[in-house]
């Protein structure tokens, strides 16, 4: 029967409808560290994946589970059934083997851990306006008490760390700081961005401005990596202390966190702490103009409801009138990975 593309059909309606079961399939297979077994082994059966990973389901069970992670190309499969034997995607080994520094699963762990749940009161959130999370019980603010618990601060730094590893390991590269030579990533967390463009730009000399809380796991991460000479961390509250002076200032999934007032406070501080000629820099996924592109941009805005209740993400347009408002002279935009882009300001 020929197929008119004119014709109703339900496939997308179901297929989004649906789409936390393919998220949890993947997040599951994430909390087994089942694509970093699979790293070190090479190749397994299902048999051997079962026993390894302790699953007491049917034999039924855990070939569509591993047999889903192959349709979702995330495995590989040699054999059907009992015969198969299961290995690591190109993209997996790359990017899902906690062992190796291209590791992103951080982001995945947190989501599985803290947000699938809170994402089950969109609703709520959509209707009151307000967070979803841990201080939907009355907590002031997301950070103090994330920042409460040495493990889940571990959690969402190594979070933060691994949906931008790839953004700034491309800034980095793609942005040019031969007119530059000292820079401050504020919010920096880890200090991955730091670390990454001392890594690329010899000349350059980095600080990374976060909570206090935030700044013994940073320096370890600076001295597994051998850049503490060229790599500082500084301690403050970035509304209330000023940003460290530099001829760069970035900021990396970190303007979205708050409401537009708040937002131009950041970013005159940020003016403020650059000299003439200085650059000021937004990792996020900056929305499209036309807002029909960037989906992923309007569900990581979605996110800022859930964990904010007042941040969201915002358009290149948004960001240029905020920056003329503070006094940017001009602005640029560079496309990133994937969704992201780096929203450029110069003083």
């Amino acid at each position: 029967m020929e197929k008119h593309d004119n014709q109703p059909s339900p496939a997308s309606i179901m297929q989004i409808g649906s789409g936390f079961w393919a998220s949890k399939v993947l997040l599951a297979a994430v909390k087994f560290q089942l694509f970093t077994k699979l790293a070190e082994k090479g190749k397994m059966s299902a048999q051997q994946i079962k026993a390894m990973l302790s699953l007491k389901c049917t034999d039924i069970h855990l070939y569509d589970f591993l047999d889903a992670l192959t349709g979702f190309g995330f495995l590989h499969r040699d054999g059907l059934l009992e015969s198969a034997v299961y290995s690591n995607s190109i993209h997996t080994d790359a990017f899902l083997d906690i062992n190796k520094p291209t590791y992103i699963g951080g982001m995945l762990e947190m989501m599985n851990n803290r947000l699938y749940q809170f994402w089950g009161n969109l609703e709520e959130g959509l209707l009151t306006g307000l967070p979803q999370n841990e201080i939907k019980s009355g907590e002031e603010n997301l950070f103090g008490e994330l920042y409460k618990s040495p493990e889940k601060l571990l959690e969402f730094i190594n979070a933060m760390g691994s949906i931008q590893n790839g953004n700034f390991n491309a800034l980095a590269q793609l942005f040019d700081f031969s007119k530059y030579k000292t820079l401050t990533d504020v919010g920096g967390s880890g200090a991955m961005l730091s670390m990454m463009v001392a890594k690329y730009q010899s000349h350059m000399n980095c600080i990374s401005f976060d909570l206090p809380a935030v700044e013994p796991i940073a320096n370890a991460k600076i001295k597994d990596a051998q850049l503490s000479d060229r790599v500082k961390t500084a301690s403050g509250d970035f509304f209330t202390d000023p940003f460290p002076k530099a001829d760069v200032i970035t900021m990396g999934n970190i303007l979205h966190d708050w409401d537009e007032s708040q937002k131009i406070k950041l970013l005159q501080k940020a003016y403020d702490a650059l000299p003439e000629g200085g650059a000021f820099v937004a990792i996020e996924n900056v929305i499209d103009d036309e807002r029909t592109k960037n989906v992923f941009g309007m569900m990581m805005s979605l996110n800022m409801l859930i964990e904010t209740g007042t941040g969201f993400d915002y358009t290149f347009s948004s960001f240029n009138k905020w920056t003329k408002s503070v006094g940017f002279k001009s602005t640029l935009i560079v496309p990133l990975t994937g969704a992201a882009s780096a929203a450029i300001a110069y003083k």
